[in-house]
């Protein structure tokens, strides 16, 4: 069962975040043109849901629509639905994808969030920033941190931000995620290959964290307990490719 700690301040943080998000976005609706497949998307009346502004979608609507990328006005697509689709995100109630929570920072940045007026913007980005901060706060949250992590940096097309609240978290629940983290990517990141599908391929989200575990995640790890093993496959992390695969401590991953 999920554990949702109400407490302060990552919590309430996260709550005025919501807020603002609803409040910022209130009135927001569907292109007055809009249209979609009723054959493969679903009947008219629910995209004429999407033209009425404040409508609560049923979930199965407001994910058949996150999951559709031909929206003709995909910004204002994004904004009709993000305050319902951002507390569901909090609250566990989004049916992971098939290639996990990135799928969902595919959207966003879809929505091209960043480009919208500023005051829009800057809602969405303290939505993600509150949600990740409070996602390494909690010891079971709806979804793995890494899965978070995966979707804000889609979402903002860099992993920098993330890692720096990362960095900033410490204590025993943050390392925890982060030796989870560490487990569910060093596979991907030894073979020099992004850990999470990816809206657009760039090198640099995987280098600069790569560069970033090997820097921050081995003490960390340490005071975790985390094993030997995966200690020196983010040692590993550090070296070029062909050297990793002559260090006497080389995992043995195949990769086609």
């Amino acid at each position: 069962m999920t554990n949702v700690d109400p407490g302060p301040p990552a919590r309430r943080r996260l709550d005025a975040a919501l807020e603002r998000l609803a409040v910022t976005l209130r009135g927001e609706t569907a292109h007055p043109d809009e249209a979609q497949c009723d054959c493969h998307w679903g009947p008219d009346e629910d995209v004429e849901l999407l033209r009425v502004p404040g409508v609560e979608l049923d979930p199965e609507l407001l994910a058949r629509t996150w999951q559709v990328c031909d929206w003709s006005d995909k910004p204002a697509m994004t904004r009709r639905i993000l305050p319902q689709l951002a507390v569901h995100l909090v609250y566990g109630l989004v049916v992971p994808p098939m290639y996990g929570m990135a799928e969902v920072g595919h959207f966003l940045a879809n929505g091209a969030w960043q480009e919208w007026p500023a005051e829009q913007a800057a809602a969405v980005e303290e939505f993600l920033r509150a949600w990740w901060t409070w996602t390494l706060t909690q010891p079971d949250p709806p979804e793995p941190a890494h899965e978070i992590f995966a979707l804000c940096t889609e979402a903002s097309g860099t992993p920098e931000p993330w890692l720096g609240i990362w960095e900033r978290s410490t204590g025993p629940v943050p390392d925890r995620h982060l030796a989870l983290a560490v487990t569910e990517w060093e596979y991907e990141l030894l073979g020099d290959n992004n850990p999470w599908t990816e809206r657009e391929e760039d090198e640099r989200k995987r280098q600069k964290l790569s560069a970033w575990l090997v820097r921050h995640a081995p003490a960390r790890l340490r005071a975790h307990g985390a094993s030997d093993d995966l200690l020196h496959r983010v040692r590993i992390l550090g070296l070029d490719l062909h050297s990793r695969w002559d260090d006497p401590h080389w995992p043995g991953h195949r990769y086609a």
